[in-house]
């Protein structure tokens, strides 16, 4: 009896797990020899996201129906999914996790619906997405963090929405500098047109470096439409002025300084570009082998920002920054780095500090200040001088005998010299 209660409870599981939802149509495709399950729901008395889709669906398109919102997990169940299409509804909000466990899923479209905002940070539930449609939606901003979430995308439509601003984050994503992206960079292609793009360099660094041979990046329409204002005619980006635009250039006011320890030392860097860089001093190394200073903290994290003393921009398209270091000690030495980033790119300068310690004067030897003490002076008077050089006495040939006479190479030794010269001042004295 209890197996066959089981029986039942399986076959209805397996029974709902393959059934299709009310309102939708399903069937099955195949791809080489595997059957993939397609479920597509276009009734437009659909008001919300059907809870009972088969767990081994592939592709779901739920279209032209009244579903106004995306609730949290509301696709939990389906980790073998890969393609989701929610277009031309009536969508207006999108929970953050709204798309956990997709795990397996290849391409998103979330086209034609009433968006004015995207949970960018959902993209991480879903590590294999390379395609994101957001065409024709009420987008008005993008957000600099959108970039952490979109390495991964190849296929990225923001067409016909009301952008009006691209943040400097992502055309580091899409054209990074030499040196800063890992591996090969995948081809992407981007759909930007139809927003009431501003006229700045951001599009205008867009539009050249797309155009560039061997761009990695693709534009669906390069007719980009921007405007000065929004409440101003449009114009074709091709016809704004701005040829301004140009990559930060960084001067250091000296690219090597040595200080002695305790003293205080200001670096500075000038910074030339369009649109005005931005200024950032970042320590990047250490130097733990020039001083051999048994207190030295090893233990400093690096590289570390640090906070500019002074920062100003005297006029568009020019800034200067300095850092005050105060009382020099070994762990202040080391390489310091002045960064300037505008929206065309970034640039850096190299300042290499070295601290001096203070070193002493050795001790004298005592013989050597007997020496400065009671030998005679080069500027002797006269009469001292001629009183050696004279015919000694009967009384000083007494005193010059008892003087033990010194060859040539004790007169080259220092401690030679200084007995003949006591001895001399006891004659003197004694006469």
């Amino acid at each position: 009896m209890h197996l066959l209660v089981l029986f039942h409870i399986l076959q209805s599981l397996l029974l709902a797990a393959h059934s299709c939802p009310s309102l939708c149509s399903c069937h099955n495709g195949k791809s080489g020899i595997a059957e993939l399950r397609l479920v597509q729901c276009s009734d437009p008395g659909i008001t919300a996201v059907p809870i009972s889709v088969p767990a081994d669906t592939v592709k779901l398109r739920l279209e032209k129906t009244l579903i106004s919102k995306v609730s949290r997990a509301a696709f939990y169940n389906l980790s073998e999914l890969r393609f989701l299409w929610l277009t031309y509804n009536s969508i207006t909000l999108i929970h953050p996790s709204s798309f956990v466990n997709l795990k397996a899923l290849r391409e998103l479209r979330l086209d034609g619906n009433l968006l004015t905002s995207f949970p960018w940070e959902g993209l991480r539930d879903m590590p294999r997405l390379q395609t994101l449609g957001l065409h024709n939606n009420r987008l008005s901003s993008l957000p600099a963090h959108a970039a952490l979430f979109l390495p991964n995308i190849t296929y990225l439509d923001l067409s016909s929405n009301r952008l009006t601003i691209l943040p400097a984050e992502l055309l580091d994503l899409w054209f990074p500098l030499p040196g800063q992206s890992e591996g090969q960079v995948e081809r992407r292609i981007l759909g930007l047109h139809d927003n009431p793009w501003l006229c700045d360099c951001q599009i205008s660094m867009l539009m050249s470096l797309s155009m560039t041979l061997g761009s990695t990046v693709v534009l669906m329409d390069q007719l980009l439409m921007c405007s000065k204002s929004l409440s101003q005619s449009e114009l074709l980006q091709t016809q704004a002025e701005l040829s301004r635009c140009m990559r930060p250039s960084v001067q250091p006011a000296a690219t090597r300084v040595i200080s002695p320890m305790g003293s205080n030392v200001i670096l500075r860097c000038d910074a030339t570009g369009y649109p005005t860089p931005t200024l950032t001093w970042i320590k990047t190394s250490t130097y733990t082998n020039c001083c051999q200073h048994d207190n030295l903290d090893n233990s400093e994290q690096l590289p570390r920002i640090l906070e500019s003393f002074m920062q100003e921009s005297p006029r568009v398209g020019v800034r200067w920054s300095i850092i005050s270091l105060n009382g020099l000690s070994y762990k202040d030495a080391g390489e310091y780095r002045c960064q300037a980033r505008n929206m065309a790119g970034i640039s850096e300068a190299l300042i290499k500090l070295k601290v001096m310690g203070i070193t002493k004067l050795p001790h004298l030897p005592k013989k050597s200040r007997k020496i400065s003490s009671k030998s005679p002076s080069k500027y002797r008077k006269p009469y001292q001088i001629s009183a050696i050089t004279n015919v000694p006495s009967v009384k000083d040939n007494q005193i010059l005998s008892s003087i033990t006479p010194f060859s040539n190479n004790q007169a080259k030794k220092p401690e030679s010299l200084v007995t003949f010269l006591e001895q001399m001042s006891t004659l003197e004295n004694t006469k």
